[in-house]
């Protein structure tokens, strides 16, 4: 539950678990112990607030559900005809998966992998281009200058993407430098940007910046944090 929202409290560790109070604090202790936790009033949140990279197959399963609530809220909004960037994102490639579902008909440039697998396996006929550069196995992606290069040959109507998370500076952050400047570059080329945040991103942050968060036109959520309405952007809760 921490790995997957960030931050747990005693009373969801009760209807989860069907413990009592005092178990669910002294686990909660232990944890904390071992390195896994940090203590707070009322329950607890990851160690640290700089989140590790881990692999397209490990984020695809964190806050899965989320994740498609996004994905469809962010579908909802394309428009047949359009062109948009895909980023590298977990949340990104459900979105992804809705486009081959349904076969709508919007232009889909991306540099992520498993989203080319998907919307090239599409029994309907995707137009679709792949961003390529160096491959990144741990993601599934391909980053690099080629593929920087690639994006800013583009201007596109939408980008949909994630982040690794918002820092309290208000700048959207990657793990990764390199996934960073794709993301930076697709920014750059794209009408509007459609950034897509489940909970876990309210409490990580990566350790490379990517841009000021009011470079972003639309924050689809599941929280309702006092930080996001902070920005002056438009955010919706899903």
């Amino acid at each position: 539950m921490l790995l997957e929202a960030g931050a747990v409290t005693v009373g969801q560790l009760q209807a989860r678990f069907g413990v009592s109070p005092m178990t669910a604090r002294r686990d909660l202790v232990a944890l904390e112990e071992r390195g896994r936790a940090r203590r707070t009033h009322g329950g607890a949140v990851l160690p640290s607030i700089a989140a590790p990279e881990n692999s397209f197959s490990q984020r695809v399963v964190v806050a899965a559900e989320a994740k498609v609530r996004l994905a469809e809220a962010a579908f909802a909004l394309l428009t047949p005809g359009e062109t948009i960037f895909l980023d590298s994102s977990s949340t990104a490639y459900f979105v992804a998966c809705r486009i081959a579902e349904s076969g709508l008909g919007v232009r889909v440039l991306t540099n992520s992998g498993p989203a080319m697998h998907v919307l090239a396996g599409s029994e309907h006929d995707i137009p679709l281009a792949g961003i390529g550069g160096t491959h990144r196995r741990l993601t599934g992606s391909f980053v690099g200058p080629s593929a920087v290069r690639m994006i800013r040959e583009h201007f596109v109507d939408r980008l949909v993407f994630s982040v690794t998370g918002l820092a309290p500076s208000g700048a959207l952050t990657d793990a990764d430098d390199l996934e960073a400047a794709v993301k930076r570059a697709m920014l750059d080329q794209a009408g509007e940007a459609t950034l897509l945040l489940d909970a876990s991103k309210l409490t990580a942050h990566g350790r490379h910046a990517i841009a000021p968060i009011g470079r972003v036109s639309l924050v689809l959520t599941e929280v309702d944090d006092v930080r996001l309405h902070a920005t002056g952007v438009t955010v919706r809760r899903i």
